[in-house]
């Protein structure tokens, strides 16, 4: 199974999004940088190799408000999707399409640290209207240093699960990515994440 690269929690406004992790945490989130299109974010690791990322509307973009993980209409905080780090993105990808699941194609993205550091990696990129996404994307850092290893503030993962209408159908197309969680019955899509910070555990849904 693939390890856990990111979870992506998504905020209509990123100063206070962060004001807030702040303070039901203890732990203030490092400054990201800004992603063409309209996106910028905020990191906290989990250890050597998977991060938290708080993403919103740059506050610098003039453009239009961003689509991406459902920015354009939001208008309260969500743990919107999840990414994974397989040893090889596009056999990853081909054998998610044999085993009937598009993960997208694999496409190369970066953007500049706050202190001018070009980070550049390759995702797959999936259209999907959906507010939370339980499958995760995937990910390659190829030779740039991984986010969560660059002095960043540390909170605990203590659990991540997904809740979902049809777990079984969930179960086959996380399997067909080589991806594990864990998934209970529920009447809507849900992630849930639970965090050890030094002022107690904190839960993001």
């Amino acid at each position: 199974m693939s390890e856990l690269d990111h979870l992506v929690y998504a905020v209509p406004s990123l100063e206070e999004g962060v004001a807030w992790f702040a303070s039901v945490t203890g732990v203030t989130p490092a400054k990201g940088g800004s992603h063409p299109g309209g996106t910028a974010n905020y990191l906290v690791s989990f250890g050597p190799t998977s991060y938290l990322e708080i993403i919103g509307p740059d506050p610098a973009w003039e453009g239009e408000r961003p689509r991406a993980f459902g920015l354009e209409s939001l208008t309260s905080a969500r743990l919107a999707a999840w990414a994974i780090h397989p040893a090889d993105i596009d056999k990853t990808v081909r054998q998610a399409r044999d085993a009937g699941y598009d993960p997208g194609d694999v496409e190369p993205l970066s953007r500049r640290k706050p202190d001018g550091t070009l980070l550049e990696w390759r995702l797959t990129r999936r259209e999907d209207p959906a507010a939370i996404r339980p499958v995760p994307f995937l990910i390659d850092w190829g030779t740039t240093q991984h986010p969560a290893d660059s002095g960043l503030p540390r909170v605990e993962l203590v659990s991540f699960t997904a809740t979902h209408p049809s777990p079984s159908v969930l179960l086959a197309d996380l399997a067909a990515v080589g991806a594990a969680l864990e998934v209970t019955e529920g009447e809507s899509v849900s992630l849930t994440a639970v965090l050890s910070t030094p002022k107690g555990l904190v839960t993001l849904a």
